[in-house]
């Protein structure tokens, strides 16, 4: 009876994910739609600009397999970590639609025809989810060291990439390891059960 209640509570936190995941896609369109004009950053005016489409298409890919082999490994981390990132891209999706900046004019161009970089790519810019999503899983699995460091070392490198990529703005990714720390703090105070399934 406990396996099938967590399965079905895994049910309906995948779904609630998911419908986190179509709200900020929605907010990204509009986003899209209301773009305006690039505006200058110290950093992209001074960094040399890298196509980093491979990096971030197929980087994101493997993190992706990497973080769901840790969770089948353990399913009793699947509620804390699925609420955590809906929380995530929720409050990503209401700070997206603010600030309606353009994007850099020598912005790298991105491969159209991988369908990730199609549901996550557009004028998303404040804040960075490339960076914040494994920043977030770092400090989920702080305790372990090694799916720590490599949540740590993937939020580094796509961070630096959408930088490089001309992709995001420089603020986009200093500010979106401030607001991921808030929302994992978040996370833990509003979902104290599933936080203390996934430190048994």
């Amino acid at each position: 009876m406990a396996k099938r209640g967590l399965s079905m509570g895994c049910f309906f936190q995948f779904i609630f994910l998911v419908l986190s995941l179509f709200i900020q896609h929605f907010a990204t369109e509009y986003a899209d739609m209301s773009v305006s004009h690039y505006v200058h950053d110290i950093l992209l005016d001074n960094l040399p600009i890298m196509r980093v489409d491979d990096v971030l298409n197929y980087g994101v890919q493997i993190f992706t397999l990497f973080i769901i082999g840790c969770i089948i490994i353990e399913p009793k981390r699947i509620p804390f970590i699925f609420k955590s990132l809906a929380l995530f891209f929720l409050i990503r999706a209401a700070f997206i639609p603010l600030t309606h900046l353009g994007p850099s004019p020598l912005m790298a161009p991105i491969d159209q025809s991988d369908l990730l970089a199609n549901l996550v790519m557009g004028n998303d810019f404040f804040f960075s989810g490339h960076t914040g999503t494994p920043f977030l899983l770092a400090l989920i699995f702080w305790d372990e060291k090694f799916i720590r460091y490599v949540s740590l070392t993937a939020s580094f490198v796509f961070g630096s990439a959408v930088l490089l990529g001309q992709l995001h703005y420089s603020i986009d990714v200093f500010a979106a390891f401030f607001i991921t720390y808030a929302i994992f703090s978040i996370a833990v105070k509003i979902f104290p059960k599933e936080y203390k399934l996934f430190k048994e």
